[in-house]
């Protein structure tokens, strides 16, 4: 018999809970059941949940939640390019720019697609001079995922230096400038709107900057990444150097997009081509297996369990390698402002939504964090991230300690110890996932992104709550335009704030 919503809630919230050193005594299977592995062109991810406390029980309540959710429904919505994003009347698109779509809309992107490779092509070529540097000012989404891949992707060789800039604070942009030469410097605008202030502010400084520094033709230095391409037309850019991208692709889930171009730019357009390539592997799974197996979907059943049946308020990501240090900047975007949400599809008041995502490297974070982790009085589950192969050329010991350390705190953080003495005392029973790749390489790191974009949305239709706005982001911008604007008055404090700055 099919359950209705509240059924199925009340069903998981039935569930002992039994600890999980008691877990691994009474099934000696555990590790082969939570644990699974997806395969890609070359090499793998392999998932272990065995640490958290899923259980099959667990597990078949919330199969029965993603029925009574229509998790499939909107699953298949989502791939269709129907509206998923109701409150704004838009589809959701960005499995299309791998390939994964609607026909149309593959189509679109795929044409998309091959004019910016023509200008990447173009430019490591030496069509628009010698380059040497990008500075890529955007923000948010638009800067986020672009300076998280360049991170991760270029360190072995950048073909072209490239500098993300999204902070309108603008010691961030003369740290930019300072480490480029002018005669040698692309600037790419990324924003979906060409309007966003922080942005264009960046973008008219960087202009200001190559004119005074002896560039004649500032405007013809910029590349423009938008949805917007006739707001960049009347900016000033040429057309042949206007990449645009998909009204239907948010910000957050844009670096497949021409959002993409200093990605492609760094590591070369077949290493970019590779990243989507992961992508879509991982959309093709998402889009074809069922229950537990689909192992975004699972992933969310252990968000889920820890958020509203456990009370957790912060989820923790610790990516045992330094390519991935910005890791955790990047999904705190994608699932706080997707999920980050007080009201229902409905407009209904919901239960808890997103935890705070935080995180940060392993094994630095040991000496910072881990004191809370192990010994605190919060229960924050967490992920281990972590690549077989190192991503150095130095002693293997290196890597060998990294690994070692990465696998004793999920170890430790499970067991724990006991003390006679009580400051010396680890309670354990507190949960993680390992996520292990062969190797961190640009196919992989696609699949890595895809895979957390996918469980962001499960947990979204779980929760009956839509990942595709972000109106929480609005008021505070409406607010500093009324500043800028003058004539209001504001509460006491901000009055005073305004006055001890010289703003009023």
């Amino acid at each position: 018999m099919t359950k209705t919503r509240d059924e199925a809630w009340e069903a998981l919230a039935l569930h002992p809970d039994p600890t999980l050193a008691e877990l691994f005594d009474a099934d000696e299977d555990r590790v082969d059941k939570l644990s699974a592995r997806l395969e890609l062109a070359e090499g793998g991810i392999l998932f272990d949940w065995s640490k958290t406390h899923l259980t099959d029980g667990l597990l078949a309540d919330f199969e029965a939640l993603a029925e009574a959710a229509g998790f499939a429904e909107m699953r298949a919505k989502l791939f269709a390019g129907e509206v998923v994003n109701p409150t704004e009347g838009r589809a959701a698109e960005h499995s299309a720019l791998r390939g994964v779509g609607k026909d149309s809309s593959v189509e679109e992107a795929e044409a998309l697609r091959h004019r910016m490779k023509l200008l990447v092509e173009a430019i490591h070529a030496g069509a628009l001079g010698e380059v040497k540097h990008l500075i890529h000012v955007g923000i948010g989404g638009s800067a986020l995922g672009p300076a998280l891949a360049v991170d991760a992707l270029s360190r072995d060789l950048a073909l072209v230096d490239v500098h993300v800039v999204s902070n309108i604070d603008g010691v961030a942009l003369e740290e930019a400038f300072a480490a480029c030469d002018p005669a040698t410097t692309l600037v790419a605008v990324a924003s979906k709107t060409f309007t966003t202030i922080e942005t264009m502010t960046n973008a008219h400084s960087a202009l200001k900057w190559l004119a005074d520094n002896g560039v004649s033709d500032p405007t013809g230095r910029v590349i423009a990444l938008t949805a917007a391409p006739e707001k960049a037309v009347e900016w000033g850019v040429d057309e042949t150097r206007i990449l645009p991208f998909a009204e239907s692709v948010g910000g957050r889930y844009s670096m497949w997009s021409s959002i993409g171009f200093p990605i492609a730019i760094a590591v070369g357009w077949e290493d970019f081509e590779h990243m989507l390539d992961g992508a879509a592997r991982v959309d093709a799974h998402f889009r074809d297996t069922d229950g537990r197996d689909n192992l975004p979907l699972r992933a969310a059943f252990a968000d889920i369990f820890y958020t509203r049946l456990r009370g957790a308020q912060t989820r923790a990501v610790f990516a045992y390698d330094e390519r991935l240090r910005l890791l955790p900047d990047y999904l705190q975007q994608l699932e706080m402002e997707s999920n980050g949400k007080r009201v229902t599809v409905a407009g209904e008041p919901s239960g808890p939504t997103a935890p705070i995502t935080w995180g940060g490297v392993g094994t630095d974070a040991q000496h910072a964090v881990f004191q809370l982790l192990h010994q605190g009085t919060h229960l924050v589950p967490i992920d281990f991230i972590a690549s077989i192969a190192p991503g150095d050329e130095l002693d293997p010991a290196h890597h060998h300690i990294l690994l070692m350390n990465c696998f004793a705190q999920g170890a430790a953080l499970m067991s724990g110890r006991q003390s006679d003495d009580p400051h010396r005392s680890y309670p354990g029973n507190r949960p993680s996932a390992t996520i292990l790749v062969d190797d961190l390489d640009a196919a992989t790191f696609g699949a890595l992104i895809a895979f957390a974009e996918h469980r962001t949305f499960a947990n979204a239709v779980l929760m009956d709550i839509n990942p595709f706005d972000q109106f929480g982001v609005e008021l505070g911008k409406e607010i500093a335009k009324k500043i800028e604007a003058g004539g209001e008055k504001f509460d006491a404090s901000t009055e005073a704030l305004l006055k001890a700055a010289g703003l009023s």
